[in-house]
């Protein structure tokens, strides 16, 4: 029988000849833990020369076209990003509910503002890269404003007003089908006293009939009023157009993009648990909209922090509130969102409120990361609110209830006070390195060696499993691809994790391993 011919019920999907361990299992794998590997000890020449000895091994053992390009190594490096010219930045202005999330979407192509049919579902001033024209700018959402509100919604207004002051155009949105309204003067009067550029458009006119109607707009003194439909994108050109001629060629208030690109770091967690409060407090100023009602983020909003003399970008998230399936409105795709930003980043730092007991919710959500392949770094928040009997008992739940994570670094923190908020950067650093880290195939096989000397495969059905030879395939994360001669049981795999961890550190970041059944070519 050839390797082709196997079957195993724990192989990944996709990849019927190999078995895949994300490295998120528990430490009870059932082998015994008195190895230790010291790989400083062993010599790099000489591991090479017994890699490369058990690498001509494999040549009589049929192996694909993907075995051979593995076995043959390595990644392209990434270019490193050079720095550029500050983009200019166009913000989105205008009173709840007139369209400003639709026409975002319009004119970045996609659906990527949350989007619903009731008042003040933006919150944040969230930023979007957009081209128009062979034109690069920034497009700015921003809340609905409001004059004379209270609570969150006065917070949403200011977070509008902060976007006008560093944006270096405006574009006002008002509503066709409702007129002007007071609070439609009452922004004008705002956006006057900041003497910016601005293009007005006039939103929900969906065909020449409301044309018309949208002249009365010339009363408010912002110039050319531009009849639109975000909706349908009808008129769509001729305003980006406009503003394109506002805007100048470099941003006068946005700073150009750091030499070698920041890191990017999501801030998740569920409802609630203080992620624009330990953005803000990183900030050293309120950059994102923060209120003690659950749920005030909506989209992801990215911020350039400069933290330990370097900067990072931070992405603000919605709260995980249940099962994404389970979620509507704009609860759904807030969800939808967070996933996203998640994806996208480098490392994930998820929040926990140390002041309550750890929930589902906290424990689905470091899932989410560790099966985005993303770096993990678990921030305990509130600690001002734990007292000393609550520390002893909440430090047994963390042990018990993040057993299969203990990998992670784990930081006590305070958005509130700031206390501890200075380690962040030390676990972000000690993650993201062991997410890079590549272990060279010499030292992978002495390491592999000397294990199955001192602990083999057991015996199963009279045969037992012998491990052929090691890789690691990728970084970002770290994947090490095993080639063996029978299939290696998912104890064994994960005894290989922790003593990879244990051998070569690996903090902060999941591991995956696959195994690759090879048999001998028939003669």
């Amino acid at each position: 029988m050839t390797s082709e011919e196997h079957t195993d019920p724990t192989a990944s999907p996709g990849d019927e000849h190999a078995q895949a361990s994300h490295a998120v299992d528990g430490t009870d794998d059932g082998f015994d833990a008195a190895f230790e590997f010291d790989p400083t000890a062993v010599d790099e020449q000489e591991a090479e020369q017994r890699a490369e000895a058990l690498r001509d091994g494999l040549g009589s053992y049929a192996l694909s076209e993907e075995d051979l390009a593995i076995l043959e190594g390595g990644e392209a490096a990434a270019e490193a990003l050079g720095r550029g010219r500050a983009l200019p930045v166009l913000a989105i202005v205008g009173r709840p509910n007139v369209g400003k999330s639709t026409l975002v979407n319009r004119v970045l192509g996609r659906r990527e503002a949350v989007v619903q049919d009731t008042p003040g579902v933006t919150r944040d001033r969230v930023k979007y890269p957009a081209e128009w024209a062979g034109h690069e700018f920034t497009l700015v959402d921003t809340g609905g404003w409001e004059v004379d509100v209270a609570g969150i919604d006065a917070r949403v207004a200011e977070q509008a007003e902060v976007a006008v002051d560093l944006s270096d155009a405006v574009l006002l949105v008002v509503d066709g089908t409702v007129g002007i309204t007071d609070t439609d003067a009452r922004v004008v009067q705002m956006l006057r006293r900041r003497k910016k550029p601005v293009v007005l458009a006039v939103n929900k006119v969906d065909g020449p009939s409301g044309e018309s109607d949208a002249t009365q707009f010339w009363s408010l003194g912002m110039g050319e009023p531009y009849p639109i439909s975000a909706l349908h994108g009808r008129g769509i050109g001729e305003l980006l157009d406009a503003a394109m001629r506002v805007l100048p060629e470099e941003s006068a208030v946005a700073a150009p993009p750091p030499e070698g690109g920041p890191r990017r770091v999501a801030l998740v967690g569920r409802t609630n648990v203080g992620k624009s409060s330990l953005l803000n407090r990183l900030a050293g100023e309120a950059r994102v909209v923060v209120h003690d009602v659950a749920g005030t983020t909506r989209d992801p909003v990215d911020e350039v922090v400069e933290l330990g003399g370097r900067p990072w970008v931070l992405v603000d998230t919605a709260g995980i509130r249940r099962r994404v399936h389970q979620t509507s409105g704009a609860d759904f795709y807030a969800s939808l969102r967070t996933q996203a930003a998640i994806e996208k980043a480098e490392v994930a730092v998820v929040l926990v409120d140390g002041s309550e007991l750890l929930t589902e919710q906290d424990i689905r959500v470091i899932q989410q990361a560790i099966d985005a392949g993303r770096a993990l770094v678990i921030a305990v928040n509130k600690w001002d609110l734990v007292d000393g009997d609550r520390r002893y008992y909440l430090e047994k739940e963390l042990e018990r209830e993040l057993v299969q994570v203990q990998w992670a670094p784990r930081i006590n923190v305070s958005a509130l006070t700031g206390w501890h908020t200075n380690r962040l950067v030390r676990a972000l650093e000690t993650s993201l390195g062991s997410w890079d880290n590549r272990v060279t195939t010499g030292r992978l096989n002495a390491f592999l060696g000397e294990l199955v000397a001192a602990n083999p495969h057991p015996v199963r059905g009279g045969r037992q499993p012998r491990i052929l030879f090691g890789t690691q395939a990728q970084t970002r994360p770290p994947r090490f691809v095993i080639f063996a001669s029978g299939f290696l049981e998912a104890g064994y795999r994960r005894f290989i994790e922790r003593k990879l961890r244990e051998a070569f550190g690996f903090e902060g970041t999941p591991i995956e391993i696959s195994v690759r059944v090879r048999e001998k070519r028939r003669r």
